[in-house]
């Protein structure tokens, strides 16, 4: 802090307002810096914690980069659909602005061709006409006068019949480029969804060749408590890393128990504390089934405090909530956020999923004081939407 105040002083001889806002950058920049080392710490235990699953577990190794493959070109299917509906939009923009135009021009032509077989009716040489058919000056002033006019209207009729057509051949090019751009992005699509075809037969053989094996060498058990230990050390580390980094929020989480939106809606597959693997194992937290795509959102204030795939709960969001609590989002198929964001309740943060290995989709949700599972039905009480 001694260079940041010395800074300070120096800035105030500049004026109060400039030495605030210098300051203020410079205070962002080391936020931005400090944020940039957690998630350098985060990224090398991540790193540590799949070394050990893949010296243990090749299989489970490659279940992750499958998932993680598959969950890359399910964002880029869904970014595609973005730009194709945005491009669809801006199409049809483009052809009723081309259809009001080219209305626009029948009706200026049919104008414009009056006037012309006005003039050519009169002869070549109308202005003669005039002349030696007006007998009273004053009159024939006016009537000079009015031709100036009709000819300047004229005029004035073609250049906008001209520029009609210039702005029509303009959005002509545009529907075409655009027609270009949807036939590129449908060609793309179809691209990552032959990948995303491939993917998911590759996990179905992987998820196959692993149940296979747990049947044979009844490793159920083991495998799980595994999981368990490598979820509750990044729990702990995760802990120790943002210590330093203390959440502020205007209400703490803990007087918000009994008062929170469940982060989606679903039917209860498996229950906190419920025996799992043969009753050798409980529930850490709740498993509810929904459908694929659906939505996932924080309960509460919070930040990202780990955003990535994991052995046994796939693809995972941790919130740290302060005061010690975190609340952990598994199984997703889609991740929306990353480490170090800021999230406030109801923020969508992931999509529900099957990561993981799993055989059904659903969200995996925990919450943990510290290390420690709490029961989260004793928080959580309002359903989505209510």
């Amino acid at each position: 802090m001694k260079w940041q105040l010395i800074s300070l002083i120096a800035m105030m001889a500049c004026g109060p307002a400039a030495a605030a806002q210098e300051y203020g950058a410079e205070l962002s920049d080391v936020k931005e810096r400090e944020l940039e080392e957690v998630r350098e710490r985060i990224s090398d235990l991540k790193q540590s914690i799949d070394k050990g699953v893949a010296e243990r577990d090749r299989l489970t190794a490659e279940l992750q980069d499958i998932e993680i493959a598959i969950a890359e070109q399910r964002m880029r299917i869904k970014e595609i659909e973005r730009e194709r509906r945005y491009g669809e939009q801006k199409k049809q923009q483009l052809d009723d602005d081309l259809a009001e135009r080219e209305a626009h021009l029948d009706e200026q032509s049919t104008q414009l061709a009056a006037q012309v077989r006005a003039a050519y009716m009169s002869g070549n040489q109308e202005k003669i006409k005039l002349l030696l058919n007006q007998r009273d000056p004053a009159t024939l002033g006016r009537v000079m006068a009015y031709y100036r006019y009709l000819n300047d209207y004229r005029a004035e009729n073609i250049r906008a019949v001209m520029e009609q057509i210039r702005r029509l051949d303009e959005l002509r090019r545009q529907i075409a480029a655009e027609e270009a751009r949807l036939a590129e992005l449908a060609r793309n699509r179809y691209a990552v969804l032959t990948r995303l075809n491939a993917s998911q037969q590759s996990r179905q053989s992987l998820l196959a060749a692993l149940r296979k094996r747990i049947t044979s060498e009844g490793q159920e058990v083991e495998r799980l408590a595994l999981q368990e230990q490598d979820l509750t050390k990044l729990i702990a580390e995760l802990s120790s890393i943002l210590s330093d980094y203390p959440i502020s929020s205007e209400q703490p989480f803990s007087e918000y128990k009994g008062r929170l939106t469940w982060p989606v809606a679903g039917t209860l597959l498996h229950d906190f504390g419920q025996p799992r693997a043969g009753g050798k194992l409980k529930w850490n937290g709740v498993v509810l089934a929904a459908p694929r795509g659906q939505e996932v959102r924080a309960v509460y204030h919070g930040r990202i405090a780990f955003a990535d795939w994991l052995a046994g709960v796939g693809l995972i969001v941790i919130i740290d909530h302060g005061e010690g609590y975190m609340t952990l989002y598994g199984y997703n198929e889609t991740v929306l956020k990353n480490t170090g964001d800021w999230v406030a309740p109801g923020d969508v943060i992931a999509t529900v999923g099957d990561s993981g290995g799993q055989q059904q989709t659903g969200l995996y949700f925990e919450l943990r004081r510290g290390t420690r599972p709490v029961d989260p039905r004793r928080w959580i009480t309002r359903r989505p939407g209510s």
